[in-house]
């Protein structure tokens, strides 16, 4: 590369903000949109796409990327349909409605400083890492595609505006539609996306939803507080929100709004395995003796209750794309993750947090009872929540939990994903970080005291070997 290359464009750079399934990094010192032209074009050029299609998010950088990006991939030939402002699953959507390969710029529930590329190819198949990215990383970082040395098609595509949000709403609201009782519902949208997408979707559930809106203001600053449901201090203004209104459940997005999580009319936060078992059962009353799909994080109680229902549980690494992979190859109707990723075969096999949400809605709409009870069928072990260690020799500290476990009567082990190790009355996860050097802990038992006692004598090994 020349010096008047960018410094985002150097191989350093680059290969330090391409991760595993997406771009990631601080703008603009790591992602601008001299890194998002170059991508726009290496994209095209690896996917092969004679049409592109492009959303953003909120965040105050997201349309220069977007439309740096667009101008990238027209230059590289393809046509490109802009859909402005969307939700990452509202990109999902239009990949699969299209039938074209996608780009969304959002940093999902990251930071405001932060910002990214989520790229898929045609009907929302996942990009990462092994299924293209490592090929457009590998062309940005060789110069190829940056100005000064590309060289644009001598008849650039069109760019074109499409919006897509009512095609987008009608979709979800067939393939999940909410009738019965009316339900009184607070959302927050965290100033995310799904304060573009929330309106539109109860706008047509108004006989049904009375909706207590919060933090519907788009706000790439995030100043009320981070868009991350996974952290339940973000949570804090919903629940009390909820005891407020008496509603009847609340619900929370991340800030691209392709999760959501759930609190109950007592104010507490819904553990997404049971999510992923109350949306199985729906799913399964539909198509019986189905496949489920359910990561090793998940509580227990996922497997027994498909068994109960009489579908095929399928048990799957952590991460989207052995998630999708692995529904594409057992032709599983549904997957759910224990971060709040839920994903539908009906949509692509792509995750959608409104999707989710309008499940929760239906099943609760369609009964009297209220929604901790409703779940508490859902609801079978104690769960830790996931707790983080810093560990700088990961592989010497599961060694020697496997070793002491493993030898233990009654006592299984594997290691699909970090050790796995199971016991009749409980089990847990220990599970290095890919980009961090933590190790995760997950554990349940089959009550609160054995969850316990198991959680903090694991803990305790793992920081105790953590030095």
């Amino acid at each position: 590369m020349t010096e008047s290359v960018p410094a985002t464009l150097s191989a350093e750079n680059v290969n330090a903000i391409f991760k595993a399934y997406d771009v990631r990094g601080t703008v603009p010192d790591q992602l601008d949109e001299s890194l998002a032209l170059a991508t726009g074009r290496a994209f095209v050029r690896v996917v092969g796409a004679e049409t592109v299609v492009v959303g953003h998010d909120m965040r105050p950088s997201s349309p220069g990327m977007a439309a740096a990006f667009a101008r990238g991939a027209s230059e590289a030939g393809a046509d490109v349909v802009l859909i402005g402002l969307c939700s990452t699953d509202g990109l999902y959507f239009a990949s699969g409605h299209l039938g074209r390969p996608g780009a969304m710029f959002t940093a999902s529930h990251n930071p405001a400083q932060y910002n990214g590329i989520k790229m898929c190819r045609a009907f929302a198949q996942p990009v990462g890492m092994e299924t293209g990215l490592a090929e457009i990383r590998d062309l940005v970082t060789s110069g190829e595609v940056a100005d000064g040395t590309f060289t644009p098609v001598e008849t650039p595509g069109t760019i074109t505006e499409q919006d897509l949000l009512e095609a987008y709403v009608d979709h979800l609201l067939g393939l999940a539609p909410v009738s019965g009782r009316k339900l009184k519902v607070v959302a927050d949208a965290g100033n995310g996306m799904a304060g573009h997408t929330a309106p539109a979707v109860f706008a047509k559930l108004a006989e049904v939803v009375d909706l207590v809106p919060m933090y519907f203001e788009l706000d790439g600053t995030f100043p009320n507080h981070e868009a991350n449901p996974l952290d339940e201090s973000t949570l804090t203004d919903l629940k009390k929100r909820v005891l407020e209104e008496g509603a009847d459940v609340g619900l929370a997005f991340d800030g691209d709004a392709d999760r959501c999580f759930l609190v109950d009319e007592q104010g507490n936060a819904v553990d997404p395995s049971a999510i992923t078992a109350l949306i199985a059962s729906r799913e399964l009353a539909k198509e019986p003796g189905s496949s489920i799909i359910y990561n090793l994080i998940s509580s227990r109680a996922v497997p027994e209750i498909v068994t109960e229902l009489g579908g095929t549980p399928v048990r799957t690494r952590v991460g989207h794309s052995y998630i999708k992979a692995k529904m594409a190859e057992t032709g599983a109707i549904f997957g759910g993750e224990h971060s709040g990723h839920f994903y539908f075969r009906d949509f692509w096999r792509a995750d959608s947090g409104m999707l989710a949400a309008l499940h929760g809605l239906g099943a609760l709409a369609g009964t009297d009872q209220p929604l901790s009870q409703l779940l508490a069928q859902f609801s079978r072990y104690p769960r830790s929540g996931e707790i983080n260690s810093e560990v700088a020799d990961q592989a010497a500290v599961m060694d020697a939990i496997e070793a002491e476990y493993g030898s233990l009567d009654g006592v299984t082990t594997d290691r699909l994903d970090g050790l796995t190790v199971a016991h009749a009355d409980w089990t847990f996860n220990v599970r290095p970080s890919n980009t961090e050097p933590l190790l995760r802990l997950n554990a349940e038992g089959r009550d609160e005291a054995t969850m316990a006692r198991v959680r903090d004598e694991v803990l305790g090994k793992i920081r105790g070997g953590a030095a």
